[in-house]
């Protein structure tokens, strides 16, 4: 409609300038004359290109640039030509030619309109036909023609005119309805509104709101549908968007329903014309299932499923806060509780019944605490609880005992009641820790302790908790890497003849070089060892390292001794323990024989019938097994007759009474006994020449400890296979 509009009114344009020009021609020069000549021929090609296009867009057709060039250019042709070589009133036969083929076709176009538009390719047939009156009636028909094709032409720009104005209508009319469709049918709530009287609303909007119809939304309650601290920042949006200073402006907010029912919706508006007034159009979308989603996902994400409490990690949050938000000065507590044997009410009544006792100690914490802590679950059967109020400077149990009184009476179940036991760890801000995950690893550990006492008991954590767990998982992790990277090393203590005093054999004792750290204690780290299940590459490592070194001592050409390397009660339990010892010795090539085994006597008894077995293969391989620290166990006599071994180690606590005539009868009466099984005896532990005589006297075979040597490096070791049997004392 609009490229119509324009060439249409650019032809009326160039048509009145085109009949000034002929009547400058007459009275002009001939200079004058040559350039208003081609002034007509120009504006007369321009003004008839401009009708064929007026027509092409009037009839809806599309016509490209090419062809509009072509046209123009043609027609410049034609008029020049017409206008050089005959005469004006040929030239205005030869333009009505033009005007009446244009009319032919428009005509045939339009035809069919039911719209004034019809009329355009009739008329312009008849201004044709009009034009070529000077042609066949001559110049006596100058002034009728020209009287006639004006007034042609002014018919012709009313039905025009007309057709502008009905195309214009309808295409209101379109717009209108696809408004009115796409507002009625939009999910999305849409209004139009004069300040702050609402004139339009969709069904929508009123949906959203709870509404029947437009008439029950008045301007106070739309003021009182939004939160009174709201209220006036939204209406400075209002009135900026409605005066111009601002394009358009957006918010969201909680609002309720005509009946209470909360909402959550978002607001777009902007400026906008309705029946040529300035108002506001309101886009409102309603937000609120997508908030509870989101909420209840953010719920589901930091409490319990189970219970409904607060997770780890909402009390993580909260820990932090309370940390970064309370005075130095004061204190709060926080207690980690443990049900104590909840295995037992799983395997008894099942799991559902375990579920129902953790869902009723919830409950009742929640129910017994309200005001005074805020109760979380940290999973399995673990809960927290965090003093609401700040406590006393100094440590106090107050909140444990609490839970304590709550649970000396049953917690009741729809069919049952149950009584049940906690193990609490208490953990105090600041002295226990400054941060939310010192004070949870303190209260942890104190928790921990507390299952090592009977009863529903207490452990207030020590500032040496806050560290406990952390180094000892980190003394795990560097184990894992010292193994790795072989940071472990041997010391050798000499076991000597208790008469004449000749080296007999070693005892292989490891010795860890923690990097970054030195020396750790064996005790520490084959705890660890055995704790994480890496005892059976620590051991064999060490195995290995005591088959390098006899491989060097070899070298050395010295004449070897047995070296004992002891076996933890773990590497007894795996079945291919003797398969991997036998392997070992045989990649370094060395016999079986300068290598013995020491067993524990606890673990001898922990894994009786398995040990049998183990040691059984062991023997085969043609290794000696040493019972060691004989005399703590409560089977030793029966174990001496029942196990394959080589030797019996007496524990120090047995040797260290010694030359006391009590002990001197112990040590003999096991010596006497060993003789008989046809065992060899050692006495661990000798520190002073007492004891060794004592032990000679009693009847050891064998004496090793400080008296004779602490242990050894390898190069000390190695003097030692050189003395022989003149050792170094």
């Amino acid at each position: 409609m609009a490229r119509f509009t324009r060439d249409i009114g650019l032809y009326y344009l160039a048509l009145a300038i085109t009949p000034l020009l002929f009547a400058f021609y007459s009275q002009a020069g001939p200079l004058g004359q040559t350039v208003l000549l081609w002034g007509t021929i120009a504006f007369g090609s321009v003004y008839l290109t401009l009708l064929v296009l007026g027509m092409v867009h009037l009839a809806h057709r599309e016509i490209s640039r090419a062809r509009i060039a072509a046209i123009l250019l043609g027609l410049s042709l034609f008029m020049g030509y017409t206008l050089l070589q005959h005469s004006w009133p040929f030239a205005s036969a030869a333009s009505g030619v033009i005007t009446f083929s244009v009319g032919a076709l428009t005509w045939r176009w339009l035809w069919a309109s039911e719209h004034s538009e019809r009329w355009a390719g009739p008329l312009l047939c008849l201004m044709g036909v009009t034009q070529c009156g000077q042609l066949v009636l001559g110049v006596e028909a100058t002034t009728p023609q020209f009287m006639l094709n004006t007034l042609l032409r002014l018919v012709l720009g009313l039905v025009l005119f007309q057709t502008a104005l009905q195309r214009a209508t309808t295409e209101a009319n379109r717009l209108r309805e696809q408004f009115e469709r796409l507002t009625w049918n939009s999910h999305q709530g849409v209004a139009i509104a004069y300040s702050q009287e609402i004139i339009y609303c969709n069904p929508a909007f009123l949906k959203i709101y709870g509404l029947s119809s437009l008439a029950q939304v008045s301007p106070q309650w739309l003021s009182a549908s939004i939160p009174a601290d709201e209220l006036a920042a939204i209406m400075t949006l209002r009135h900026q968007v409605l005066d111009g200073t601002r394009e358009d402006a957006a918010w969201e907010g909680l609002r309720r329903r005509m009946d209470g029912t909360p909402l959550r919706l978002r607001f777009a508006i902007w400026r906008t014309q309705w029946e040529g007034q300035p108002a506001l159009q309101t886009v409102i979308t309603d937000d609120t299932e997508r908030h509870d989603t989101i909420a209840a996902l953010l719920h589901q994400a930091s409490h319990d499923e189970l219970t409904g409490l607060p997770n780890r990690g909402a009390l993580l949050r909260r820990l932090r806060e309370r940390c970064q938000t309370s005075d130095p000065d004061e204190t709060f507590s926080l207690l980690l509780l443990d049900i104590d044997r909840f295995k037992l009410f799983n395997d008894a009544y099942g799991h559902s019944m375990g579920d129902e006792v953790l869902k009723a100690l919830a409950e009742t914490l929640q129910r017994e605490l309200a005001g005074v802590a805020e109760v979380s679950r940290l999973g399995s059967d673990g809960f927290a609880l965090l003093e609401t109020r700040a406590a006393d400077a100094a440590p106090s149990p107050e909140l444990a005992q609490r839970v304590q009184q709550i649970l000396a009476w049953p917690l009741v179940l729809p069919e049952q009641e149950f009584f049940v036991d906690v193990s609490m760890g208490l953990a105090l801000y600041p002295q226990t820790g400054a941060d939310a995950e010192s004070l949870l690893r303190a209260a942890n550990a104190a928790m921990h302790e507390a299952k090592k006492i009977a009863g529903s008991s207490v452990v207030v954590a020590e500032q040496r908790f806050v560290r406990g767990s952390a180094e000892v998982l980190e003394q795990e992790q560097a184990l894992r890497a010292g193994i790795i990277n072989r940071e472990f090393s041997l010391a050798y203590q000499p076991k000597v003849d208790a008469n004449s005093g000749a080296l007999l054999g070693f005892e292989a004792l490891a010795r860890w070089h923690r990097a970054g750290v030195g020396a750790v204690s064996p005790l520490q780290f084959i705890a660890a060892a055995e704790r994480t299940g890496l005892i059976g590459s620590l051991g064999m490592l060490l195995l290995s390292q005591v088959c390098e070194q006899l491989l060097v001592w070899h070298d050395a050409a010295v004449k070897l001794v047995p070296v004992a390397v002891n076996v933890s009660p773990l590497q007894l339990l795996d079945p291919g323990f003797p398969q991997l010892v036998d392997s070992t010795l045989k990649r370094y090539g060395v016999a079986a024989e300068l290598i013995s085994l020491e067993v524990t006597e606890s673990a001898a008894i922990a894994n009786m019938e398995q040990a049998l077995a183990q040691l059984n293969q062991l023997r085969d391989l043609g290794l000696k097994v040493a019972l060691d620290d004989f005399g703590t166990g409560f089977s030793s006599l029966a174990m001496l007759r029942t196990l394959p071994l080589s030797v019996v180690k007496i524990d120090r606590s047995l040797i260290e009474p010694m030359p006391a005539p009590d002990a001197i009868a112990v040590v003999q009466a096991i010596c006497q006994l060993a003789t008989t099984l046809k065992l060899r005896v050692v006495a661990e532990g000798v520190e002073t020449e007492a004891q060794a005589a004592a032990a000679q006297l009693a009847g050891c075979h064998e004496i090793q400890g400080y008296y004779h040597a602490r242990p050894l490096t390898p190069e000390t070791a190695l003097q030692w296979l050189h003395a022989g049997a003149n050792p170094i004392c």
